[in-house]
């Protein structure tokens, strides 16, 4: 059965606080289940945080610019900014609680400062954001630890993703993909899941997944139809808080639902073969047709076409057997409208 490989992106909607984060991780580590089939579903596998190095951000200008908006923990984008950054220790207390949980932590550096977390501990996986991947000395400083690297494409076409590619394999190829579109949120006729295709065609000696930021769930459903191994989506435990990354985050409810359909489709997949399975044979043979007697036949009859029409159920002769009846004789009487079976005929 395919396996996906999910990670819930805390991102900055932790608001700066540890607990919040805390929060989220028990959200995403919570078990799912199946009410109809009494499935006991596996969560989400990883979650991911984000760190960043503010002197290595923005222009001084942008960092101290006036921040007027409802989404805003300071005066300035500066200090909005600094409150949300949590600190190296912080982060390897919320890892700590991550592995707790038997989460897998995925860890965004932003610049090549950031990887002083590194001293702390070693994260899962790295993730390089969109908007990094023409940020060539960081994927070299990123590349040179030997951790797994997740790519986003959000902000990328195909020279961005091959230059960030021809970096890290100097070091490694352990190396996924993950299509990406950075709009907040994504418009549908911008999505183009298609893209799905094209990676798992040109790059498919790596992974291939999908980074959504579209409202609601159907898109990662569609993505594992399409062949993504890892999904990838925003996470909270209120929609409502402040933050401008909440709104289009997935709730409890939402994260619920996104792990349990992504599961159960994993299990619709199955195997690239046409056959009958054995969960549809009482079905087959209840609503399935067979040869029957059009009118009463009394022992002695010999049989023709014109005697059979077909009815259900559907554990008699079937039409593609008719040579194997017609031209046959009855040996006991068959009522009209009944399946004639083999101890009716010679």
């Amino acid at each position: 059965m395919k396996h996906t490989y999910i990670i819930g992106e805390i991102g900055q909607n932790h608001n700066g606080s540890v607990d919040i984060a805390k929060l989220i991780i028990e959200l995403v580590a919570r078990p799912v289940k199946e009410s109809v089939f009494n499935l006991e579903l596996e969560p989400m596998n990883a979650i991911k945080m984000t760190k960043r190095d503010l002197s290595e951000e923005l222009t001084d200008s942008q960092m101290k610019r006036l921040y007027d908006s409802p989404n805003s923990f300071g005066k300035t984008y500066g200090e909005h900014r600094a409150f949300l950054e949590l600190t190296n220790e912080d982060h390897y207390e919320v890892y700590k609680y991550a592995k707790s949980l038997n989460l897998d932590f995925v860890e965004t550096l932003c610049s090549k400062g950031c990887l002083s977390l590194l001293k702390l501990f070693e994260p899962d996986i790295l993730k390089v954001a969109s908007r990094d991947l023409t940020n060539l000395p960081l994927l070299n400083s990123i590349a040179e630890t030997k951790i797994p690297v997740i790519l986003s494409t959000g902000m990328a076409g195909k020279r961005e993703l091959d230059d960030a590619l021809d970096i890290i394999t100097k070091y490694h190829s352990n190396i996924s993909i993950l299509h990406c579109v950075s709009q907040y949120p994504t418009f549908p006729d911008n999505l183009n899941l298609n893209t799905i295709l094209c990676l798992k065609k040109n790059y498919s000696q790596y992974k291939i997944g999908f980074s959504d930021h579209t409202i609601g769930i159907s898109a990662p459903i569609v993505a594992i139809g399409m062949g993504a191994e890892i999904i990838e989506k925003h996470v909270t435990i209120d929609r409502f808080m402040k933050g401008t990354d909440q709104l289009g985050s997935l709730g409890p409810d939402g994260v619920n639902r996104m792990i349990r359909d992504i599961r159960i489709a994993e299990r619709w997949m199955g195997k690239e073969e046409l056959y009958i399975d054995e969960c549809v044979k009482s079905a087959k043979i209840k609503l399935e047709r067979s040869i029957a007697s059009k009118y009463e036949m009394k022992a002695g009859h010999v049989i023709k076409e014109e005697d059979l029409h077909l009815l259900s159920p559907g554990d008699g002769y079937k039409w593609n057997q008719l040579l194997d009846i017609v031209g046959k004789t009855i040996i006991k009487d068959i009522p009209a409208n009944e399946i004639i079976y083999p101890e009716y005929i010679a």
